[in-house]
């Protein structure tokens, strides 16, 4: 993706798994939002977020991901965050966790899939 944020995209039958390190921010947001969106335009529209070993998230990053999981939505899909820690404490700063559906584990992102 970007010097500061890199992953893999793993795609299944019914749904795509992206594991991500790094950092999500201004610098690396405008290229994961196009990556991200073009991959859930080409589907399978339901999508695994592995942020547990991401190191920061922004506002930028934030946003970037209220964005995903509309376009999911919209495609009649669903975006499941996987998070850590720190992740998890930015998200509940802005009192987004349900909208962006956290997840403690892949595991348990997946059971959530239709």
């Amino acid at each position: 993706m970007t010097v500061s944020l890199r992953g893999t995209r793993e795609v299944k039958e019914k749904y795509q798994l992206f594991r991500l390190t790094g950092l999500l921010d201004a610098f690396s947001e405008p290229t994961f939002r196009k990556v991200i969106g073009k991959c859930i335009d080409e589907g399978p529209k339901q999508v695994v977020l592995d942020l547990s070993k991401i190191d920061f998230v922004d506002s930028s990053g934030l946003g970037a991901l209220v964005q995903l999981a509309k376009k999911a939505k919209g495609a009649e899909g669903g975006l499941q965050i996987v998070t850590n820690a720190r992740v998890t404490q930015t998200v509940k700063l802005v009192r987004l966790e349900q909208f962006l559906s956290l997840q403690p584990s892949v595991e348990a992102a997946l059971e959530t899939i239709p």
